[in-house]
């Protein structure tokens, strides 16, 4: 028993927690990207949760233009080292340039995430209550609407239904499938350099 009893239990908490903390801090970095109510309930929690580390690496890392990189930066540095707790744990050897290709992988995966769920959810309650303001409503939209936007360019709503979340829906899946195996090839190939 001993030190493999605890491993699991270990990597599940590094996992929930380096999760849940990623995930507050990619959706600030898109709401901020978006430029969504900053004084939206939802939006305010985010801010109060993210702000001391990013507080401290924004003096060090400056912004480029509307893109938050002391975020960017924060955020791989948060799931590298989620990463690498867990590869200790596992008594796996993992390459540090590896580990940080691994890492950027699983923020990408988290966006894909964070999109596609965000297109689903939105797409659905507009249909269920299309009138109404609600917070959470109110940042889906703020987060699908500029991908949503691109789409209806492209085909105009048909006899009053709007197809631009299934367009969205398809492009993103269709971008993940092809960008998804590539970063895993490169982990591989990177990682296979020192094994």
């Amino acid at each position: 028993m001993g030190a493999s009893y605890i491993t699991g239990p270990l990597i599940f908490l590094i996992e929930t927690l380096s999760g849940l903390y990623l995930f507050a801090l990619m959706l600030r970095f898109l709401l901020q990207w978006v430029e969504a109510d900053f004084y939206n309930p939802i939006s305010q929690f985010l801010v109060k949760i993210t702000h001391p580390p990013l507080r401290f690496l924004r003096r060090l890392i400056p912004s480029l233009g509307p893109i938050d990189m002391a975020s960017i930066v924060l955020m791989l540095a948060l799931q590298t080292l989620a990463s690498l707790l867990i590869a200790l744990l596992q008594q796996v050897q993992v390459s540090p340039i590896a580990l940080l290709a691994g890492s950027f992988g699983q923020l990408l995966e988290l966006l894909y995430n964070i999109l596609f769920f965000s297109i689903i959810i939105f797409a659905v309650l507009s249909w269920i209550a299309p009138r109404g303001y609600n917070p959470t409503i109110s940042l889906l939209h703020s987060l699908s609407e500029p991908l949503l936007r691109a789409f209806r360019r492209l085909l105009p709503p048909v006899g009053g239904i709007d197809l631009s979340p299934l367009l969205a829906l398809i492009a993103l899946q269709f971008v993940y499938r092809v960008v998804q195996p590539l970063l895993q090839q490169y982990y591989q190939q990177l990682n296979s350099m020192v094994n």
